[in-house]
């Protein structure tokens, strides 16, 4: 008997915490969507970048906790749900068509992440998640921006820095805001490995 009362209590408390995973994925995907509407103008860097540049990367780190406790199956139903939900989200907070780039982004990349994830489990704690989100969010960067701003009346920028070419600004935001999530897979390390002792690994898978 206090056998099954520990699985249903063991059970119970893994909805809890999946429940939680996807209200945290919705609400970093539903802030990002509004965020990367508004260029980021310190130091003079909005043709370069987006504040959603800056809170997107939170998503990857969920994607990896989640994965490393709970398994690529749960974290798949996480992303799923976090997908249905911030898409919602973004309708009424965002433009249409932005939260379809955001969600077709989020979705391939986020599956992606999952996978790749999963097979590196077992190595170095910090090789399944640097590698993960740097594969994720690159996919993610290209699909976004391209699907978001492609053939929108947005204006050009010349980058100096890059040879003074001249480009549709969303591109200059997707290169920097890809620049940005580079370093963010770095730095997510940090919460990533701090994080380990109290979110306990699935097994390696053999």
């Amino acid at each position: 008997m206090s056998g099954i009362l520990s699985k249903l209590s063991a059970g119970a408390a893994d909805g809890r915490g999946l429940a939680l995973c996807v209200l945290a994925m919705c609400a970093v995907v539903a802030a990002s969507n509004v965020a990367v509407q508004y260029p980021f103008t310190p130091f003079g860097l909005q043709d370069y970048l987006t504040w959603g540049a800056f809170t997107y990367p939170v998503a990857f780190l969920i994607t990896d906790l989640t994965n490393r406790h709970f398994g690529a199956r749960a974290t798949r139903r996480v992303v799923f749900a976090g997908f249905v939900l911030a898409v919602i989200l973004s309708i009424m907070l965002a433009t249409p068509r932005i939260a379809f780039a955001s969600g077709t982004a989020f979705l391939t990349a986020q599956l992606l992440d999952v996978t790749v994830f999963d097979r590196l489990r077992g190595g170095a704690w910090w090789r399944a998640p640097l590698i993960s989100s740097l594969i994720g969010s690159a996919l993610d960067t290209v699909l976004f921006f391209t699907l978001a701003f492609a053939g929108s009346d947005l204006p050009e920028a010349t980058y100096a820095l890059a040879g003074g070419i001249t480009v549709p600004v969303w591109m200059g935001w997707a290169f920097c805001d890809w620049l940005v999530k580079l370093v963010c897979a770095g730095a997510m390390l940090v919460p990533f490995r701090a994080m380990m002792g109290r979110v306990t690994p699935l097994p390696a898978v053999s």
